[in-house]
This record gives structure tokens, sequence and C-alpha cells, in this order.
């Protein structure tokens, strides 16, 4: 399938889960769960940074249209996109998964663990910049904190359950024709 069509799919898909089902679920006061933001996660590791941010954002801002939000999820997004070639260039040797996967995933990262540790660093960094703008002050540290672990830790169990549900097969490409 052509990768432009898959992400929008992809897109569409991860938006109406979000905001159809996971939205609805009414867990604790303290445990908001997202996965809309591993569409940024998943997407291939060559793409240009600019384009990366302009499809993060209009990812944020799709989904703060639904919730009446002024942004938040947008600039949450934009900060994990602006991020993430950090991290994958820490994650990954320079000579790496990148130049021979398409896109992040477990067989890309070499297992489960890096792979967890760079969605899990993600996470935890997008639920807490949106924590932090959403209360915009830190009159009640312990809320703050449980609140953006408890959202972290359910979200990368969601993640989970996502990857193990929808399998993406991924080829090693080699320099071979």
């Amino acid at each position: 399938m052509n990768s432009l069509i898959k992400n929008i799919f992809r897109f569409a898909i991860i938006i109406l889960l979000q905001v159809f089902v996971l939205d609805k679920i009414l867990l604790h006061q303290l445990i908001t769960p997202y996965v809309y933001f591993v569409f940024i996660l998943w997407l291939p590791f060559n793409i240009n940074r600019s384009v990366l941010m302009i499809v993060s954002f209009i990812l944020g801002a799709t989904l703060d249209s639904f919730r009446h939000n002024p942004g938040f999820h947008a600039a949450a997004c934009v900060l994990i996109a602006y991020i993430r070639p950090f991290v994958i260039n820490l994650m990954i040797p320079q000579e790496g998964a990148e130049t021979n996967y398409d896109e992040p995933s477990v067989k890309s990262f070499g297992g489960f663990i890096p792979y967890f540790i760079y969605a899990g660093f993600l996470m935890l960094l997008h639920n807490t910049w949106l924590f932090l703008l959403e209360a915009w002050q830190f009159a009640d540290l312990y809320y703050f904190f449980m609140k953006t672990i408890l959202s972290t830790l359910i979200s990368l169990l969601l993640l989970l359950i996502i990857e193990m549900i929808f399998y993406r097969k991924q080829k090693f490409r080699t320099n071979t024709i």
C-alpha cells in the first residue's frame, strides 16, 4: 500500500478511535488514555522534520477541534514531533534501523524494550506538556504528577495492545538489488 494512503488511513482511524472510543471511557479522574499520538511515533524515519511538525500540528489541531480546546493537543504534538528525531538518533545507532526499515517499530528498534523506551519517553513528554498546559499551574503537584504518570502508563499499555493487534509487517531493506 502506498505510504501516503496508509498514513491517511491511519490518521483517520486513530482520530476516530481517540474521539469516539477512548474519550468516552471514564476510568478515573487521574487517568486519561491517549493513543492518538501513536500516529507521530509511526511516521517514517525519512520524513522531513518540517513536514513532520506540520502533520503533527494537523493531528493535534484535529483532536482539539473535537474537544474544543484552544491548541493544547496541537502544542503537545508539535513538541514530540520536534523531539522525535533526537530520540531516534539516541536510541538507534547512526548506521542502524532507519536505513534498513521504513518506520519505527518493535522490529526496527531491535526489540520491545528499546521501542517502549522510545514510545514511553515521548508519551511522558506529551502528557507532561499537555497536562501542564491544561492546568497552567503547579498548585497541586501530587495530582499533576499522578495524572501524568498514570495516563502515560495506561497509554503505554494501550500501545502494547495496539502493537499486538495491528502487527506492522516491515521489510528489511538492503543495498543489493
